[in-house]
């Protein structure tokens, strides 16, 4: 099936399905004793989904607490440097902690407080969904644990600063590569252990269902807000949508806002330090069909099919798979995939900081330098990105591996 068989007024009543398949990428390939806590979780969402008294809560957090909506910016020095394309971003960096990553966390822990669960546990690579998902244990008195690489501790220390000033217990992974998908790794372990008491806060859209539903919903609002303030500005839509993708929660929250527009979509992965196995984490690019963490979809994989290992300068996307519905997107054609390297991000990193005023997280910096090479081959237009995360977390690793340009 392409996408222009597919009726994208009715998209999201059908994917994913009832036992959380987006075509053949998604499901939940779990024990079945966790299969009954992820029916729980699945069950409990449905429910929420669809109270007033949730919705109404969420949108007052959103608007008091997280100071939604963010406002979309246009670059136009950064436009006038590269062209006659105007290039917008999305400012999820003023979503408060910096990131895109609140928008699911406050969602998941207000899901965990009508569950009656006592802690939320995550894994992170960035520390941004750990800084949100610390900062939403805060807001409800909850336990939280988070799991983070070793590699990832070091590179990302402000963050792991603020999750322990938030209150919560920072595990540090050693075993393996000891980054983004160890961490995972250890997080589901310690979630099996004791899930009757707590849940496990996936931190983009992948795992097992309703996960790559769920977060998807709680970051359409990105899409949703983005959409209405380009005609609000503009009069039009953006000829094109730019999002970085690891596990692709800001992207797919971007991208639910078009899927039904002429517009197109980008989704940009880290090609790092180049095409070989281990120097990447292109797993759209590269990869092929398989399971890992609970869910199936398209991954990189060693010789013995097991998950490879990856690399990317941004600890936020060095993971070995990407999200299902991603998968399917791609398969279909409706999104376009490709890749930008480790050189091309820190460059668009200092000239978007320069020119503009906006550090940009290394993660976002990718769909930054993937825009402005696409705003070069397009004669006339616009481009938004999202800006998922802000880069304070970065600073002192960009200047330390890269210096000052």
């Amino acid at each position: 099936m392409k996408f222009n068989e597919l009726d994208f007024d009715t998209y999201f009543k059908n994917y994913p399905d009832a036992d959380g398949f987006f075509g053949k990428y998604g499901g939940a390939y779990i024990s079945d004793e966790l299969k009954k806590a992820m029916e729980d979780i699945t069950k409990a969402y449905f429910t929420i989904a669809k109270s007033s008294k949730f919705i109404s809560e969420l949108r007052r957090i959103r608007k008091e607490f997280q100071g939604r909506p963010t406002p979309i910016s246009h670059l136009e020095r950064l436009s006038a440097k590269l062209g006659d394309v105007q290039l917008y971003v999305k400012r999820e960096d003023l979503n408060h902690t910096g990131a895109h990553k609140l928008n699911h966390c406050m969602g998941e822990a207000l899901l965990a407080k009508y569950m009656g669960k006592k802690k939320v546990i995550a894994e992170t690579g960035a520390g941004q969904h750990g800084v949100a998902l610390a900062t939403a244990a805060a807001y409800f008195g909850l336990e939280c644990d988070i799991y983070m690489g070793s590699v990832d501790i070091k590179k990302q220390a402000p963050n792991v600063a603020r999750m322990k000033i938030l209150g919560a217990n920072v595990v540090e992974v050693t075993h393996g590569l000891a980054t983004l998908k160890e961490a995972v790794d250890a997080a589901f372990e310690a979630y099996i252990k004791d899930y009757k008491n707590c849940i496990y806060c996936i931190g983009s859209v992948l795992g097992p269902h309703p996960f790559p539903m769920m977060v998807r919903d709680f970051q359409s609002v990105i899409g949703i807000e983005a959409r209405e303030q380009f005609l609000n500005m503009t009069g039009e839509l953006p000829d094109a949508i730019v999002a970085c993708v690891g596990g692709g929660s800001n992207a797919m929250g971007l991208f639910s806002g078009f899927l039904n527009d002429p517009v197109e979509i980008y989704g940009v992965e880290p090609l790092g330090r180049g095409t070989t196995l281990g120097d990447h984490a292109a797993s759209l690019k590269y990869g092929t069909e398989g399971i890992m963490h609970g869910f199936n979809s398209i991954m990189l994989k060693d010789e013995n099919g097991e998950p490879a290992p990856v690399y990317s300068v941004a600890s936020g996307l060095d993971y070995p798979s990407s999200g299902p519905e991603h998968a399917f997107l791609h398969d279909l054609g409706r999104v376009k995939y490709d890749v930008v390297n480790d050189e091309e991000t820190i460059d668009a990193f200092f000239t978007l900081s320069r020119l503009e005023g906006i550090i940009p997280a290394i993660e976002s910096s990718h769909a930054v330098a993937y825009a402005m090479k696409l705003a070069k081959k397009m004669e006339r237009g616009s481009i938004l990105i999202n800006l998922s995360g802000r880069g304070d977390k970065d600073m002192d690793y960009v200047i330390e591996k890269f210096g000052i340009r």
